[in-house]
Order: C-alpha cells, then sequence, then structure tokens
C-alpha cells in the first residue's frame, strides 16, 4: 500500500470512530433527565471509545451552583476539580472559549500546580475543549493520555466534534429536567385541587396505584373525551358518591 493510500485508510478510520462515538454518545444520554448523570455517562462512553485517551473528565459551571466534576477514573476526579485551583487546561479552556493542547506534560510549564499533580497521577498528555451547554451551563471535555506526544491533530478534531454534540445533547438532558420539574409542579397543584385529588384517591383505591399513576389515568381520559381534566374528576367524583340502588 502506498503512503497517501495508507494516509487515506487512517483518515477513513478516525472518521468511522469519532462517528460511532457520537452514535454512542447520543444514544446514551437520550434518555437520561439529570445534568450530573449524562456527565457521568459522557466521560464513561469518550474514555472507551476515543483511542489514544485513557481516562476523561469533564470540569461543569453552573450558575449559582459549585463547579461540578465528573471522571471516568475517580482517581483523576482531581485533575477536573477547581476546588483544587483554578489554573489548570479546562479553566483555560472555559476562559478563552478555545481548545487547549498540551501533548507532553513532562515540559509543559503552563499550569505548574495542576501539572505537578496530573504527572504524579500518571497522565502525560491532556486536551481540554470548551463545552457550550445553555445560557446557565458551560464547561469542559478533558482528555487524557498516559504517555506523551500521544495526542495529535486527530485527537484535537475529536475533542471538538465531541464538545459540539455533547453541548447539545446536554442542553436536551438539562431542557428535559426543567420540563420534568414543571410537571411535578403541575401535578402538585392539580392534587391539591380538592376534586382532583378525590378523583386521584378514587382511582388509587380501585387500581392499587400510586398518585402519580393515577393522575396519569385522569390525563389519558380528558384527552380520549376532549374534555378538561377538572371535568374528568368531577364526573367520576360524582359517580363513585351517588348511592347505589339497592
Amino acid at each position: 500500500m502506498n503512503l497517501d493510500m495508507r494516509e487515506l485508510t487512517i483518515d477513513t478510520l478516525g472518521v468511522l470512530e469519532t462517528a460511532a462515538l457520537l452514535r454512542e454518545l447520543t444514544a446514551g444520554l437520550i434518555a437520561v433527565d439529570d445534568f450530573d448523570e449524562a456527565l457521568t455517562e459522557l466521560v464513561r462512553i469518550a474514555a472507551d471509545a476515543v483511542p489514544g485517551v485513557l481516562w476523561c473528565g469533564f470540569t461543569a459551571l453552573r450558575a449559582g451552583e459549585p463547579a461540578g466534576v465528573a471522571a471516568s477514573d475517580p482517581r483523576l476526579a482531581e485533575l477536573d476539580d477547581l476546588g483544587h485551583g483554578a489554573e489548570s487546561p479546562a479553566m483555560d479552556a472555559i476562559r478563552r472559549r478555545e481548545m487547549i493542547i498540551a501533548a507532553d506534560l513532562t515540559v509543559e510549564d503552563r499550569w505548574p500546580a495542576w501539572t505537578d499533580r496530573a504527572r504524579r497521577l500518571g497522565v502525560r498528555g491532556v486536551i481540554s475543549a470548551p463545552v457550550d451547554v445553555d445560557e446557565r451551563a458551560i464547561g469542559s471535555i478533558n482528555l487524557y493520555a498516559g504517555r506523551s506526544g500521544t495526542l495529535g491533530t486527530r485527537h484535537q478534531l475529536t475533542a471538538m466534534l465531541l464538545a459540539e454534540h455533547a453541548g447539545l445533547l446536554l442542553a436536551a438532558v438539562r431542557d428535559r429536567a426543567r420540563r420534568a420539574e414543571r410537571d411535578s409542579e403541575r401535578d402538585g397543584a392539580l392534587l391539591g385541587e380538592n376534586v382532583v385529588g378525590q378523583a386521584v384517591g378514587v382511582i388509587m383505591t380501585q387500581r392499587g396505584c400510586p398518585a402519580s399513576e393515577a393522575l396519569d389515568v385522569l390525563r389519558s381520559a380528558a384527552s380520549s373525551l376532549d374534555i378538561p381534566l377538572r371535568e374528568v374528576a368531577e364526573r367520576l367524583v360524582t359517580t363513585v358518591s351517588r348511592p347505589r340502588e339497592s
């Protein structure tokens, strides 16, 4: 095989590996509603799927909350944790909104304290890529290598695509979580209404189900009959309250 053909084969394999990574990431996060759970799944998938990367971490900043951390290996979590100091490749990526790469930490001097900890943990290279989630959450995905010189142009491209895709998926996770919270608040308000609460109690007794499932039954009936949920509740309560003929 000549040189051009070998390079083409390597490039093609890189594209296929990246496409497989993004598919796996989508499948892993598409049904998750918890942001921290999504981060844990993200770093696990990335660490397993990106060739040459042994560990993956994520540094998350959310408005009004302490910085969050996820790590594929708990031993390395301190490298993503801003509680150990704000000078790190992850924080540089977040501040500057650009990818940061240090292919050889044995000669790196930009983050002395962080680099010293990384070397002691066996890390020899890092790429940090900024991740834009939404107006209240940003972060950095951090790819770690155990050997100097492992991380190159191909890894930078993968990190860029991974960060872009992760940002979209994490934004969807947060949106689902907000919708679930609104639905929960709405359900609480509905259950607080006397007639709806009574109807839910009737269904719970009849079916032996929890309140949330009973409320879903009411919603389904309202949708099927095309009438307001409160009217369905009123009809049910009236029906069960009506004395039976002897």
